[in-house]
């Protein structure tokens, strides 16, 4: 397929729960767990033990309706605030936040989450504790200088995004420039924490392809630089799944503070 043809995420839209399903599941099918649910929480667990990562807001600014990545962090903010691209990733995440019938299953999740820290008599409380955190779900526009018009954000403390920036960008000045717009919602000294494919170029979601921004960790660390970021831990994790569904090469955590 010619890579000009690839669909893009935040303009075309896509079936979150059927891209969940491919990338995020607990199916004997689903073979990205070891680099996109074990690796990234590891390394969120020993980011927020350090206790240096911490306040009263966190936004979340991630691809799809994922919410893996929040079972470490409602531990360390009093409010999550989440914002999505799309209505169909908003009611995917609603219909998990209020215990409708048919949410998608993220108990593989929450279970790795107590296994690591080695509370597992802890279980029943994660979903509990990230229900009860995400205290707003708003739609943004990406394209707007306020993001989330008319509603104006307060600086939070700190932003998670998760597979989001290589996926809206198309070339290395897009990128940044969606990375410029979601520094503007941190505070001086916030963290920034970015989880994000490497060497990636395209993704599958049932039969159709979406294109991704090719990048590597140089490129990834100048720009948090340029930005005014100074990056306070980086993590590589070479692909270890065998698919053609998605052609990343390595999974990157950054750990960033806003000077």
């Amino acid at each position: 397929m010619d890579p000009s043809t690839y669909k893009r995420y935040h303009i075309h839209g896509h079936d979150t729960r059927q891209w969940m399903d491919h990338y995020f599941s607990d199916t004997a099918e689903m073979v990205f767990g070891e680099d996109v649910l074990v690796f990234p929480i590891k390394c969120l667990i020993k980011a927020f033990a350090a206790g240096k990562i911490k306040g009263d807001i966190l936004l979340d600014i991630s691809h799809g309706s994922v919410i893996h990545h929040l079972y470490s962090a409602c531990e360390c903010f009093k409010d999550i605030i989440v914002l999505k691209v799309d209505d169909r990733c908003i009611m995917e995440l609603k219909r998990w936040v209020d215990k409708r019938t048919g949410a998608f299953h993220w108990g593989h999740a929450a279970k790795l989450h107590v296994d690591i820290e080695g509370k597992s008599n802890l279980l029943e409380d994660k979903d509990v504790k990230v229900r009860s955190s995400i205290q707003h779900v708003v739609k943004c526009d990406l394209e707007k200088e306020n993001m989330t018009e008319p509603i104006v954000l307060p600086p939070a403390d700190c932003i998670i995004s998760v597979l989001l920036l290589d996926v809206i960008s198309k070339d290395q000045d897009d990128y940044i420039r969606y990375l410029r717009k979601f520094s503007r919602l941190l505070k001086p000294g916030g963290h920034f924490i970015l989880i994000e494919g490497l060497g990636i170029t395209y993704y599958t979601v049932g039969k159709e392809k979406f294109h991704a921004f090719n990048h590597d960790e140089d490129f990834t660390r100048k720009a948090l630089e340029r930005e005014g970021f100074i990056i306070d831990e980086c993590n590589i994790h070479k692909r270890t799944a065998v698919s053609d569904l998605v052609d990343y090469k390595a999974m990157i955590f950054i750990v960033a503070h806003k000077t």
